[in-house]
């Protein structure tokens, strides 16, 4: 099975659709992937990407099923109290990473004051057993770190989402601590990942890479800052 994972275009936030910019790389996208062979196209429930699916859906001519556990990660306090830069995920992974370096690959980052008490945790935990509950749909039961292949499935599905949502499946999928994901593994709008979930040893799967933030179809409708975010 292989899963090709798509950040949105170059949003209009306020509308929550693409800008004429983003439309163009959504077009761009959908040619790029015009020679795989889709069974389903997955989206978030919110405008900018189901918007970017709806391109490669009418290229596929696959019906765009929307993911609500997908929804762009909110951040924040779960208490009411304060959170140093007001609990944005992508600032304080930089700090904690930069401050106590042996976070880089640690699992504990979830009881740092930083996240304990962020908003952030809960849509962790939410995309995590959404993304497991789709993929055991798909014949990949988690155990542990791992996959198990319960049934074959050759299958390649593509999931239309945003830098959050997007980077929380990656941590998980990889079993990656997120504040790694976020300041090591960003991914630009428009961007192609794409992940080999073939079995490798008996039953048991693990996820590869077979390309990373590729944004090679952008060409000159690439803008770069965009990186982080929403």
């Amino acid at each position: 099975m292989r899963i090709i994972f798509v950040r949105h275009g170059e949003p209009d936030y306020e509308h929550d659709c693409l800008t004429d910019n983003g439309k163009v790389q959504a077009l761009s996208t959908a040619e790029k992937l015009k020679d795989e062979t889709i069974s389903a196209i997955y989206s978030s429930p919110l405008g900018r990407a189901k918007i970017t699916a709806s391109y490669t859906a009418k290229e596929q001519d696959v019906p765009v099923q929307v993911l609500d556990f997908m929804h762009e990660i909110d951040w924040g306090s779960k208490s009411g109290g304060m959170l140093e830069y007001d609990g944005h995920p992508w600032t304080l992974a930089y700090q904690l990473l930069t401050e106590e370096p042996g976070y880089i690959g640690s699992d504990d980052w979830k009881d740092h004051g930083y996240f304990k008490d962020n908003l952030c945790t809960d849509y962790y935990d939410k995309i995590a057993s959404g993304f497991d509950e789709l993929l055991e749909g798909y014949g990949l039961k988690r155990e542990g770190k791992l996959y198990r292949c319960i049934k074959e499935c050759n299958d390649t599905i593509a999931v239309f989402a945003h830098g959050g949502s997007g980077a929380f499946v990656l941590s998980h999928l990889f079993s990656l601590p997120l504040p790694f994901v976020l300041t090591s593994l960003p991914f630009g709008v428009c961007s192609i990942t794409t992940v080999d979930m073939s079995v490798v040893n008996e039953d048991m799967i693990l996820p590869r890479f077979e390309c990373f933030n590729d944004m090679s179809h952008l060409g000159q409708v690439r803008k770069e800052g965009l990186r982080f975010g929403k």
